[in-house]
């Protein structure tokens, strides 16, 4: 066999750490963890999983720490054995989490993720305009139904909409929002904002929602939650379209809260002269993360406990003609330790087409490299060689 070489071996740590950190694509770090044994425990002792989910989500610098449930053979830390194996099972266990966090949040199914509503800042006229017919149907919506907020004679006086979403921890892309334009009223005008900004977070405490009586607005959004994103300042059309707001970066909403800002006045209502705002439909589009994962609060601290449910089967957006390529053979192996190696001998010969015209067969689940199961011998005997 040609004698082949290692190249993480002839770099310092600091550049290995750096080249591979230069990988944005979940995906590509798995296949870097396939390649052998040392490579995959290279990337579990430098957490390079956890630092890729930090850099995709920075909401994650909130998490305390992760658990395992439903983990059969697998124990909570004690403190028994040295303190290095202690150290080791922990970053493995960071690893099989954020290596699984990472796919997840790029391959679930995108849906709709509100689940209910919370309050409006204000109400016109309860119930007939309330916050709840945001979220009926758009056929009923084209009825009529909407919700308004109270009279100002002040333009600048800000409202806000909030809502629960399907899961404590999903992955937001879009939000959708529906100016109202009321047809029933002379000039047919449209009560929009000027302007929009979006709010996710967690509440204070868990009991802060459950005394929140149908109708009522809470006390304070500041008083009532913590939030962890505000979105950039997006204009606001005074058209009665369905207005896509895309966030610059999908954003993981820990706590499963979403606040609508609406921003500016731009329409008064005839009859008494004052600025309303009006909305008929809101619709949020990302990916929900249970039962996969879940979260729990720490107080007062703020922090997080990141759990994932081991039991879990997930359900991606994945072909079912990828589940034929779960088993990693040997000869795939070396199939990508070669392309590696030849690539570092002289990168102008290889084309990425070459590599990739095997992706399929060389689709590497995160299931099975994070199990730590696994057997790397082949990879191993060329690293030796």
């Amino acid at each position: 066999m040609e004698a082949c070489m290692d190249f993480m071996n002839w770099l310092d740590l600091d550049m290995s750490v750096k080249l591979l950190m230069h990988l944005k694509d979940p995906s590509d770090l798995a296949r870097v963890s396939s390649v052998s044994r040392s490579w995959r425990d290279f990337v579990i002792a430098n957490g390079l999983f956890k630092q890729l989910c930090l850099r995709m989500y920075p909401q994650l610098s909130k998490v305390a720490y992760v658990m395992e449930l439903n983990n059969c053979g697998a124990k909570e830390p004690v403190e028994v054995g040295s303190s290095h194996s202690m150290e080791w099972e922990s970053l493995a266990r960071d690893h099989r989490v954020y290596a699984t966090l990472a796919r997840v949040c790029t391959s679930f199914h995108v849906r709709d993720c509100i689940s209910e509503t919370i309050s409006a800042s204000s109400t016109d006229n309860y119930p007939a305009e309330t916050i709840d017919n945001t979220l009926l149907p758009a056929d009923i919506v084209s009825q009529g139904a909407y919700w308004s907020s109270k009279g100002q004679s002040n333009p600048a006086v800000p409202e806000t909409l909030t809502y629960k979403l399907v899961s404590e921890l999903c992955v937001i892309t879009e939000i959708y929002i529906r100016p109202f334009k009321a047809f029933f009223q002379p000039g047919s005008p449209i009560y929009s904002a000027k302007s929009v900004r979006f709010r996710m977070g967690h509440p204070k405490s868990p009991n802060d929602l459950g005394s929140h009586l149908l109708g009522d607005s809470l006390p304070s959004a500041d008083d009532t939650f913590v939030w962890t994103y505000t979105s950039p300042e997006f204009p606001m059309a005074q058209e009665s379209c369905l207005q896509k707001f895309r966030l610059p970066e999908p954003v993981l909403c820990i706590g499963g809260i979403l606040q609508i800002e609406l921003l500016g006045r731009v329409q008064t209502q005839e009859m008494d002269g004052l600025f309303y705002i009006c909305i008929s439909h809101v619709h949020v589009v990302g990916r929900c993360l249970s039962p996969a994962f879940v979260v729990e609060n720490l107080q007062p601290s703020g922090t997080f406990v990141l759990k994932k449910d081991m039991l879990c089967k997930f359900h991606t957006q994945q072909s079912s003609s990828d589940n034929e390529a779960q088993e990693i053979s040997d000869d795939q192996l070396q199939k990508r330790f070669r392309y590696l190696r030849n690539y570092l001998r002289n990168p102008n010969a290889i084309g990425i087409e070459e590599y990739e015209s095997g992706e399929e067969e060389d689709v590497v689940e995160i299931e099975e490299y994070e199990s730590g199961e696994e057997e790397y011998e082949s990879g191993e005997e060329e690293d030796e060689a």
